[in-house]
């Protein structure tokens, strides 16, 4: 049982009644991704994790230095997986013009490889990496090369990697770690390069979600006629705000989920399962866009 926040448990049948004939709008979190082998902080079988601030990052050299060092290691991880079913069937669901659009606070990318088009990256995306004094983009590829010929070696001499969320890795030490900074020319006319401080395009906990991102995310749940929300404990008030924003103008809201959410006392139907065959389920069973409602 799952009710710790309240909200009506149900079936998959409740949840294909609930989402029948509505065009709707999904909200994913890390839940959807780790079949394809990227881990959670909060899922029930998660180990205890402390997610990386946006304040330890720039304020602090040796903070910054283990995060580099870690995220060399663990961004190869996540370049390497693929969708799973979850992701295709809302790829599917979409091109039937039943899903309006995914929002996501997964920096991944796995909803784009697996053909969803509408897509809001609201925590950012971890193959970029921008300069915070000039604002040069980089990739993330173009980063980990100029990283190679700081540290020689240092990717391939680690072993036994324990992956971690967002691109992260757990390795033993980091010392002697060399962090790059941006080489890009000076943004202010000197003669040389920047050497402003990089950091990935992902939303650190402690910063602000672009507002014109929020906007673009506000706009696509109004338009929808219900938001299903998956995989997502809704811990951080940076997704859960969809949730109240749907439920305040009455769109009807459905959770799947292993475990309870904060968003359940707000949704019609919650229900306790994996992501991955239940997305599945509803691209099989849901009606054709020729009998959802216009």
């Amino acid at each position: 049982m799952r009710a710790a926040y309240g909200g009506p448990v149900g079936t998959l049948d409740d949840l294909v009644t609930l989402l029948s004939g509505r065009r709707f709008v999904v909200l994913t979190g890390a839940g959807v991704s780790t079949d394809s082998g990227i881990p959670d902080y909060r899922g029930p079988d998660s180990p205890p994790r402390r997610p990386i601030t946006y304040q330890q990052f720039v304020a602090d050299e040796a903070f910054r230095r283990t995060y580099w060092a870690r995220n060399h290691v663990g961004w190869r991880h996540v370049n390497t997986t693929v969708p799973n079913d979850g992701h295709r069937a809302l790829a599917r669901l979409e091109q039937r013009g039943l899903v309006l659009g995914v929002i996501t606070q997964n920096v991944d990318l796995l909803h784009e490889q697996a053909g969803s088009v509408t897509v809001i990256d609201l925590h950012g995306r971890y193959d970029q990496v921008s300069c915070l004094r000039c604002g040069h983009l980089y990739t993330r590829a173009e980063v980990a090369a100029r990283l190679d010929l700081l540290n020689p070696g240092f990717a391939a001499d680690v072993a036994d990697v324990e992956i971690a969320p967002d691109a992260d890795a757990v390795i033993e030490t980091t010392e002697g770690f060399v962090v790059a900074d941006c080489w890009a020319p000076d943004a202010d006319g000197g003669s040389g390069p920047c050497h402003g401080m990089l950091k990935p395009e992902i939303v650190y906990f402690g910063e602000t979600v672009p507002g014109p991102r929020v906007t673009r995310a506000y706009e696509l749940v109004d338009s929808a006629q219900a938001l299903l929300v998956a995989g997502t404990s809704l811990a951080v008030q940076s997704g859960l705000r969809f949730v109240r924003r749907a439920a305040q103008r009455g769109i009807p809201v459905a959770v799947v989920n292993r475990g309870a959410t904060r968003g359940d006392r707000f949704a019609d139907v919650t229900l306790d399962a994996g992501t991955s065959q239940t997305l599945t389920a509803l691209a099989e069973r849901l009606p054709p866009v020729a009998e959802a409602a216009t």
